[in-house]
């Protein structure tokens, strides 16, 4: 075997080294380049525009009246009278527990109440003619008042062993059987009062003073088309939700035919037409806090924070945060770095 001469090794090794420093400058330009390339977005120009003072809101159509039908003590069920998806009149016995102890107890107590009866009645002679004293007529008389508010303890608790339908309305389907063991947190069967329906909206708090008691707004439930049905407005909370910062309004429908719990755009007059800067929904970048929008000034894109006020279907107004002609990117939002250089493709209309 021949002997390595260690100079050639040497420049070897050199060489190797000054291969691999190159390599990596190489891959760390060409990754430089690729972060300095500009991102692709398209643009809208700002500009006041007029929009329309018909504003619209999400809401739910809710019966009149509603209720789950449970018992209110618990026991085996002896009578059922449950018939699903048909009205019934209030105070119809739709249900009835076994109460044979209780009625056992209200006839012991009956002739309980008869035996101190008679005797009260002996003593109120005795006591006329001063055969006895007031005190042993006092007893009796005490005994007799005691047994009849026994017999009326004893009356509730046979009542609430049955149940009655608490106001006209139309049935729903029947969970339970016959001969079942129910218990006060049972489902019977739910019943609602169709007839009259009601719609629960949200607005944004901004409305709170536009939409009052009696305000008129119009209501277009889902696949019902077109046609839409008036509602006045009836009640709203009182306090703004502290999550969502929307207003619950309830209002009652009217000529309007649709289940419970349906969706329904709801439609109402939020003042003079004005002009204003709108701007695509995908265009916000929402966070914790704000609500930004990222526009391109000198070739690079500028993240500034807005504030938002009427929103119509695919757009937002923006009250503050930028002016007219103004570039707001709305495509390739994600790929626009804050600083970074950017490249308008297009410029595209609202």
């Amino acid at each position: 075997m021949k002997n390595t001469n260690p100079l050639l090794v040497f420049f070897a090794i050199i060489v190797f080294c000054l291969s691999l420093a190159g390599c990596s400058k190489k891959k760390k330009e060409d990754l430089s380049k690729k972060e300095d390339k500009p991102a692709v977005v398209d643009v809208i120009i700002a500009s006041h525009q007029g929009i329309s003072s018909i504003t619209e809101a999400n809401g739910s159509i809710v019966a009149n009246e509603f209720v789950e039908l449970h018992t209110e003590v618990s026991g085996r069920i002896t009578y059922l009278n449950i018939p699903e998806g048909t009205n019934v009149a209030q105070g119809t016995v739709l249900a009835r527990i076994n109460d044979a102890d209780l009625q056992a107890q209200l006839n012991k107590t009956k002739v309980q109440l008869e035996l101190a009866q008679k005797t009260e009645q002996r003593l109120a002679k005795l006591l006329a003619v001063n055969g006895i004293s007031q005190g042993e007529y006092d007893t009796a008389l005490n005994q007799v008042n005691s047994l009849k508010a026994d017999m009326a303890y004893t009356q509730v608790l046979i009542d609430k062993t049955v149940l009655k339908a608490p106001f006209s309305g139309l049935i729903g389907l029947r969970q339970i059987s016959q001969g079942a063991y129910v218990s006060p947190t049972t489902i019977i069967a739910t019943m609602q009062q169709v007839n009259k329906l009601k719609i629960d909206f949200t607005v944004p708090e901004e409305y709170a003073g536009i939409i009052r008691k009696g305000s008129v707004v119009e209501v277009a439930v889902e696949g019902q088309g077109n046609s839409r049905c008036k509602a006045v407005v009836i009640a709203r909370e009182p306090q703004v939700n502290q999550t969502t910062r929307n207003l619950l309004i309830r209002a009652s429908l009217s000529n309007c035919s649709a289940n419970p719990g349906t969706f329904a755009k709801v439609y109402f007059n939020a003042g003079a037409a004005r002009k204003s800067i709108m701007v695509p929904t995908n265009a916000i970048i929402p966070d914790d806090k704000n609500k930004k929008l990222v526009l391109v000034k000198n070739g690079v894109a500028n993240y500034v924070v807005v504030e938002t006020g009427v929103r119509q279907e695919g757009s937002v107004e923006i009250t503050s945060g930028i002016a007219d002609g103004d570039s707001i990117v709305v495509d390739g939002v994600l790929f626009a770095r804050p600083d970074k250089p950017v490249k308008v493709r297009s410029v595209k209309n609202l």
